[in-house]
């Protein structure tokens, strides 16, 4: 179920999806409109004559302008979410595209105004009229209208949503909310419960309990995309065997790699290690539903590309690094999950490769650090990070790692600040931590 729900996530995350769910409710609502016309009759009294096309000249008149004009504007919408991919990738770079693609406002608009000319067309062909017979689908002509109406509402929306999207503090906004989404269930997801008290756990010992191994190796070349824990636990209590994996979502797999080892006592059937492949989910690209890391790459690469010197906006790369303090605050306190999960009988089943608060750090501030050498604004804004994540720390490994990037971030400062106070106000920043 998870790994559906995961390949259902990935659906709405592209842009035709919507777009043709909306296409074909106008095609079903067109139909059911139109026979619903055959079957009654409007009387054309009181306010009601108002709104009713007594003439199948008029109503092909009304259908024709609406779809024309429905059509000639989703060209223009179509355009202009163009120009905002391509200004948002060059700007912020080309993974932010799928972001993008993610808002739903973008899809339906799209989808609404393909949909209503489609639903015009299919009307306006229901027209009748000649050997005595006439037949003028007045609720469904007067649904159009109001079809039309509605689409003139979106567009003045459509045309807010683009212009504020690709404002630089929405974009790391939007982003920071997805990360702050995802930190709540750390990646990968737990595979089976916890093993209580492994700080001093024996891996070594654990594994020769076994005699012998298999070796899972990658089917194809890709991303690690999604591996569903649930399945994939069960199958090695099932078969009585540990399972140490060695990559985790986001890593990048060669085809015949090895994703893990399999100890055990007995050999395995080929068909449960066709099973337990099957539950790894390769592609071309990354995503972020197991990938905590890919959604932090991304928040680092506009800092990286603001601190570029052809773009030169620290500005944009300390809003990224504010986001990114809060994502890290979050996690100082969090219990990252153990690398070693048990099965209800207490037995060890599978050695993950998960996140550790470290790596999060690293992936978060290494690079940021790196591109903004001779930028002081920005490698002060960097150490006062980091003392407002260690105020929120408690673990001493946390603490050290955190000590670790100020000893960095202030080589970085004694190097490339040439003046006297500037250099002072970040030591005695640095000192904070360090004594």
């Amino acid at each position: 179920m998870k790994k559906l729900l995961f390949f259902w996530k990935e659906l709405l995350a592209t842009f035709w999806f919507v777009p043709v769910i909306i296409i074909g409710l106008a095609v079903v609502l067109s139909v059911s409109l139109v026979s619903l016309d055959n079957m009654i009759t409007i009387p054309q009294e009181g306010w009601i004559r108002f709104f009713s096309v007594n003439s199948s000249d008029s109503a092909r008149s009304i259908l024709s302008t609406i779809s024309g004009a429905m059509i000639g504007v989703a060209g223009t919408v179509f355009s202009v979410t163009l120009v905002a991919l391509t200004l948002a990738s060059s700007q912020f770079g080309p993974r932010l595209i799928k972001n993008f693609m993610y808002v739903r406002l973008n899809q339906v608009v799209l989808g609404s105004y393909i949909a209503t000319y489609l639903y015009c067309l299919l009307v306006l062909n229901a027209i009748k009229e000649g050997n005595g017979y006439t037949f003028i689908p007045s609720i469904s002509i007067f649904v159009a209208i109001l079809m039309a109406v509605a689409n003139i509402t979106l567009l003045i929306v459509f045309i807010h949503q683009i212009a504020v999207s690709i404002q630089a503090d929405k974009v790391i906004s939007d982003i920071s909310d997805l990360i702050l989404e995802q930190v709540e269930t750390l990646f990968p997801e737990k595979i089976g419960d916890e093993l209580k008290d492994n700080k001093d756990f024996d891996e070594d010992a654990a594994i020769s309990n076994y005699q012998k191994q298999t070796r899972i190796k990658s089917p194809k070349n890709g991303y690690l995309q999604y591996l569903d824990s649930e399945v994939i636990s069960k199958i090695i209590t099932d078969n009585d065997s540990l399972f140490e994996l060695k990559h985790r979502p986001g890593s990048f797999l060669v085809k015949d790699q090895e994703i893990g080892v399999i100890y055990s006592n007995m050999d395995w059937q080929a068909e449960s290690i066709d099973e337990l492949l099957h539950q790894f989910v390769f592609g071309k690209i990354k995503t972020s539903q197991q990938d905590l890391e890919f959604s932090i790459h991304q928040m680092v690469e506009i800092a990286a590309r603001a601190l570029s010197p052809g773009v030169n906006d620290p500005y944009t790369a300390i809003a990224c690094i504010d986001n990114l303090t809060a994502t890290m605050c979050y996690l100082a306190q969090a219990k990252f999950p153990s690398k070693y999960r048990v099965d209800e009988d207490g037995n060890l089943r599978v050695i993950a490769n998960v996140l550790d608060f470290e790596g999060v750090l690293n992936a978060a501030f290494n690079q940021i650090r790196q591109f903004s050498a001779g930028s002081t604004s920005v490698i002060i804004r960097l150490l006062e990070a980091l003392i407002t994540i260690q105020n929120f720390t408690k673990r001493e490994s946390h603490k050290m790692a955190i000590i670790n990037h100020v000893e960095m971030v202030l080589r970085l400062g004694k190097e490339t600040i040439k003046e006297k106070n500037d250099l002072d106000d970040l030591e005695k920043r640095a000192n904070l931590i360090l004594k």
